[in-house]
């Protein structure tokens, strides 16, 4: 009988591709004799013919498994999306939503956890000793949804009456106006920064660093530094660095060696993981895992490449490494042992490239030469 139910949520264009191999190389270490495999509806094609991306019909599956392992989805800005909707559903009032930002928000995964790690012999590696981890706040921040356009004269009576700022604002017209917020909560900021630094411990990482913006940003990244001080004195292992957003982008591309676990808002976190992925190679080798206390979901950092669907070209490994952190997540350690060391085998061999790589392999091929190697391990 399985011991794990997984959900898979192939997604839309290479997510179908990238998932497949992900599954081929889980056979290949035995995991899927332990586990039970449901695929589920999201993505691009159910907004178009449903009005929705992420159907109850996918909750309700998620909230019976175990964890969720996911490919990649097309998003599109509002109005754009609202023409690709068929016809009997225009003029519906459906506006379009980000399936992945809902998942992470309906489920509270409130870590999104971006390892980026160099392996030896990738040909498009910035440096061979970058081994960072990059936390992100994946539930509250910039991404929380709460913004409006028009603005409704409410709102702006509200803010302007009781901002001094914005009474610059109190005469514009209120369709010429468009506000998203930055809401950060103390719960929300505690537990990010509790998380980074427990992993910084665990693994041994001396510096945890905060990066944020609160000289201009006083309020929401404020809160962020101020409540990292006083965490940080129960870590008498691991130090405590500050950095602006800006300035770490260049300290990144500068010295990405100096840096062990970095902590961020929603966005800034998004920002600065994706600078970290080009680093390492770029997006075919960043993985993440938005968990929360007891539900995960394991992804690739790219999108779905829509110019690459059906050529079997694109690099699985970032969705192959996402796998390895689902076993982890799941207590196989062992198993996800198996996996990186077959994938920093095949990389370091250099017989097997994608296109990203300077070289020729498909995507299945890709999986095949990884699962070939697992074999050889063994």
């Amino acid at each position: 009988m399985s011991k794990y139910k997984i959900a898979v949520l192939p997604g839309d264009g290479i997510g179908k591709d990238t998932i497949e191999a992900a599954i081929n190389v889980l056979d290949a270490v035995g995991f899927s004799e332990k586990a039970e495999y449901t695929y589920g509806d999201i993505g691009w094609e159910f907004w178009c013919n449903e009005g929705n991306p992420l159907p109850d019909r996918t909750i309700d599956l998620l909230k019976e498994s175990t964890c969720s392992l996911f490919g990649a989805i097309t998003s599109k800005p509002k109005d754009e999306a609202a023409k690709e909707l068929k016809p009997e559903l225009h003029n519906k009032g459906l506006v379009y939503f980000s399936p992945i930002v809902k998942l992470r928000q309906l489920f509270d995964l409130y870590v999104n956890l971006r390892p980026c790690k160099a392996y030896l012999g990738n040909p498009l590696n910035f440096r061979d000793d970058i081994d960072l981890v990059v936390f992100r706040e994946n539930t509250e921040g910039l991404y929380v949804g709460i913004e409006w356009h028009p603005v409704p004269e409410a709102v702006m009576k509200t803010i302007v009456e009781n901002h001094p700022k914005a009474k610059r604002f109190a005469e514009a017209n209120l369709d010429d106006v468009a506000i998203s917020t930055r809401i950060f909560t103390r719960d929300g900021v505690q537990r990010i920064l509790k998380a980074s630094m427990d992993y910084a411990k665990k693994f041994a990482y001396p510096t945890v660093t905060v990066v944020e913006k609160p000289n201009v940003i006083r309020e929401t990244s404020g809160m962020m530094i101020r409540e990292a001080r006083k965490l940080i004195e129960n870590y008498e292992d691991v130090e405590l660095w500050e950095t602006n957003i800006d300035a770490m982008a260049m300290w990144l591309v500068k010295n990405p060696q100096n840096y062990g676990v970095l902590v961020a808002s929603n966005m800034f976190g998004d920002i600065v993981s994706d600078l970290a992925a080009q680093l390492i190679g770029g997006l075919g080798f960043a993985c993440s895992g938005n968990i929360g206390e007891k539900f995960a979901v394991f992804e690739p950092t790219h999108g779905s490449a829509p110019k690459y669907v059906g050529m079997n070209k694109v690099n699985p490994i970032a969705t192959i490494l996402a796998a390895k952190m689902m076993l982890d997540w799941l207590g196989e350690n062992d198993l996800a042992q198996k996996i990186e060391e077959a994938v920093a085998a095949v990389i370091a061999e250099g017989k097997a490239r994608t296109y990203d790589m300077g070289g020729v392999t498909t995507t299945s091929g890709m999986a095949e030469a990884i699962c070939k190697k697992i074999a050889e391990l063994n």
